[in-house]
């Protein structure tokens, strides 16, 4: 092993979590870890970790979550027991050595089959419409705010994606960074109380604010740096009822206490949000109160 790669096995290691029923509050604990560093993305990763058990319905999601990691690239799968910090940095050292590189799990095929159709053989119809190169093109809608007409795109988000709370599946039509259709297709993994803790919450709304910093010190027992961070969201944001807003609920989860109320149904609540608005919301309610209202709206 050269000099460089030494060096380089010393930086924190790029982890993908792809988080099972009951994982979340351990994983998020682990990531406080400075050997570790959570990826924002599959691409950006070159340790795939399988955290739990992953329900059959989402096994096909991550195998394509998996194969999206660059090679060289690894994969472990942790049960919540111990602390898997050590084996991580060991398959960190062996992939920058050149050795433990994981082949595709899935064949690498388009998600439609194109080539020879349409007009052109590029799997449209024309210029417009169709699954060229086997994704779906835009096509143009009204826009809910003035009408316009915009391209819509339509895909599923989710079930490992990381503004989602782990397991949530939904289908969602965008006009630009706008919600104009969201149906839910899974509810989130169960993930048992420990993630609904206020510390949890208020530090999971915090790192998708942007504010990392703050989201540590609350994970480990600490206060943010300013109560100006809640200025970070809107007024009126994500509002359910008077005064309990995503605001408010963050206020709560920094005093310590516990946010509970009923939720209106996902497609009422973020349809006409845009991207990032529509997140953070989502991610102001705790996980078992999300995963209580996708049940019940999928019993109606």
């Amino acid at each position: 092993m050269s000099w460089l790669t030494r060096l380089a096995a010393q930086a924190a290691v790029p982890v993908y979590p792809c988080i099972g029923p009951g994982m979340l509050a351990p994983v998020e604990r682990l990531f406080l870890s400075p050997y570790l560093r959570r990826a924002a993305t599959p691409r950006a990763a070159a340790i795939l970790l399988v955290a739990g058990q992953i329900p059959p319905r989402a096994q096909a999601a991550l195998d394509r979550v998996h194969d999206q990691l660059p090679q060289p690239r690894a994969s472990l799968t942790w049960d919540g027991a111990g602390d898997p910090t050590a084996e991580l940095r060991r398959l960190w050292r062996e992939l920058l050595a050149g050795r433990g590189d994981q082949p595709d799990q899935l064949p690498d095929t388009p998600p439609n089959e194109w080539r020879g159709k349409g007009d052109h053989g590029q799997g449209g119809k024309g210029m417009m419409g169709g699954v060229p190169y086997g994704r779906p093109m835009a096509m143009t809608a009204k826009d809910l705010r003035d009408g316009l007409e915009l391209d819509a795109y339509t895909a599923r988000f989710g079930p490992f994606a990381p503004m989602l709370p782990p397991g949530l599946e939904v289908e969602i039509t965008l006009q630009g960074d706008v919600i104009t259709k969201l149906t839910p297709c899974a509810p989130p993994f169960d993930q048992g109380p420990d993630a609904s803790a206020p510390s949890a919450c208020a530090a999971r709304l915090l790192h998708l604010l942007g504010l990392p910093l703050d989201a540590r010190r609350v994970l480990e027992g600490r206060r943010p740096f300013g109560r100006a961070r809640l200025r970070a969201l809107p007024p009126g944001l994500g509002e359910v009822a008077p005064d309990n807003d995503a605001r408010a609920r963050l206020k709560s989860w920094l005093a310590g206490r516990d946010v509970d109320m009923e939720i209106p149904p996902l497609p009422d609540l973020l349809t006409g949000l845009e991207w990032h608005e529509a997140m953070l919301v989502l991610n102001s309610f705790p996980p078992d109160a999300l995963r209580r209202a996708c049940l019940e709206e999928a019993e109606v």
